[in-house]
């Protein structure tokens, strides 16, 4: 009976290429390949590495440290079966083994391109995350996460506050977002592709930042910096190409050095951050930042017709309180993020006049009367807590500077769109959110 062949665009091959783009460990490779093979490495799952993995142009543009230790383990893999080893996979693991020696690169102090699959489930119906849509991002990045460029490493936390962004695209959607702390600049991307109305990325290490701006250009964004950098081009050219592209503001932003004045030039509406609860000695700096971005009101006025297509176009998420006559009434946007002071009657006190009722708001088309929005910001971090001492130390300096901290882990809780990643422990990780009192 002839092997079923495997399709790429659909797992188990999807995870087991996924797995491959992103580097997983080899012992990741491996379990996926026995999943692909019913328990064993058969000579259709090499052949399906070999065209898929190794042959393509992610095998050319592969690290080839990493592709000959895969191979080593997967030659061993069948052979410890008694399996037969299709030559090709032979001779590409000679040809690393005699051009591949053990230096500095094999030891993970290289830069290297992975890519990160998120992987949307068939049922899924989530705006701007269509089924057909999955999202491959490429990062350039470190592969290690210890010894300095943490900045330039890919951590379990800015893959979770990614799965979340891309879960709930409706809380970013919109909303202009600023990330302290952006590392590689993965959230910041995700950010996009859910079409947050502006970006905003910083980060306290310089070769994070350049690092960060590549894989903007990677993933066909554009740091707004880089007009000014481009030098030699026709500025016309430039701003055409900047055009193309969504745009993202990404800046130097050491939070020891950060100023008020420096922070308030940003007014946005939700704040992120992913593993950035680790050092004592920089929480306070931290929650400085924090507390200054948090404790911005931003207020503008707006028509009723663009209020219907904004913030009130469902009902189900508004709750309206303290509703009478001649005076204002309270909407509160079940996210918690925002709050709305709607003026109704005509100002002389009569509850018939031609103000805005906001138990019709949703019916408007139109109209002069003005509502006035004033939007109290909200802050997503994600973290691993590997301290319990360091973390405790956080929550009690942001009681100091009246910040209330809520663990939302259960609450909400996102689409698993990494499953091929086995070496992400997604049991570890803790969402939450930071709003003033």
């Amino acid at each position: 009976m002839a092997e079923p062949k495997l399709d790429p665009t659909i797992p188990p091959g999807l995870h087991l290429i996924s797995a491959f783009l992103s580097m997983e460990p080899t012992e990741t490779l491996l379990s996926l390949s026995r999943e692909c093979g019913g328990g064993l490495v058969t000579e259709g799952v090499q052949r399906f590495i070999w065209e898929h993995c190794i042959s393509n142009e992610a095998g050319e543009k592969g690290f080839g440290p990493y592709l000959k230790n895969f191979l080593k383990k997967l030659i061993s893999e069948v052979e410890s079966r008694n399996g037969t080893v299709l030559d090709e996979l032979y001779e590409q693991c000679g040809y690393y083994m005699s051009s591949l020696k053990d230096n500095a690169l094999v030891k993970g102090s290289a830069r290297v391109c992975k890519c990160i699959s998120f992987l949307f489930p068939d049922a899924c119906e989530l705006p701007n995350c269509p089924k057909s849509s999955n999202l491959v991002v490429p990062l350039h990045c470190s592969l290690n996460m210890l010894e300095g460029d943490t900045g330039c490493s890919v951590w379990p936390s800015s893959l979770f506050l990614s799965e979340f962004v891309l879960s709930f695209p409706d809380i970013f959607s919109n909303k202009s977002c600023f990330e302290v702390g952006s590392g590689v600049g993965l959230v910041g991307i995700c950010l996009s592709h859910v079409k947050a109305s502006q970006v905003i990325l910083s980060d306290g290490d310089l070769s994070a930042l350049s690092n960060m701006k590549i894989n903007l250009e990677l993933n066909q964004l554009s740091a707004e910096t880089d007009v000014l950098k481009r030098f030699g081009e026709d500025p016309n050219t430039v701003k055409a190409d900047m055009d193309n592209k969504s745009t993202v503001k990404c800046f130097h932003l050491p939070w020891e050095s950060a100023t008020e004045s420096e922070l308030q030039e940003h007014l946005p509406d939700i704040i992120l951050g992913a593993d950035i609860i680790y050092d004592p000695s920089c929480l306070p700096h931290l929650v400085r930042v924090l507390a200054i971005l948090l404790k911005q009101k931003k207020a503008y006025s707006q028509t009723r017709e663009e209020s219907c297509k904004g913030q009130f176009q469902e009902a189900k998420h508004i709750v309206v309180n303290g509703a009478s006559e001649g005076k204002s009434f309270l909407a509160r946007d079940l996210h918690g993020s925002e709050c709305v002071t709607i003026q109704y009657g005509n100002g002389n006190g009569n509850g018939n006049g031609n103000g805005t009722d906001p138990r019709r708001v949703v019916e408007l088309n139109g109209g002069s009367s003005v509502a006035r929005l004033k939007k109290r910001p909200v802050a997503y971090i994600a973290s691993v807590i590997r301290n319990i001492d360091t973390f405790n130390c956080f929550l009690k300096l942001a009681e100091a500077a009246n910040l209330v901290i809520t663990d939302i882990t259960e609450a909400l809780v996102p689409l698993n769109l990494l499953p091929y990643m086995q070496s992400y422990n997604r049991s570890s990780l803790r969402l939450f959110t930071v709003k003033c009192k």
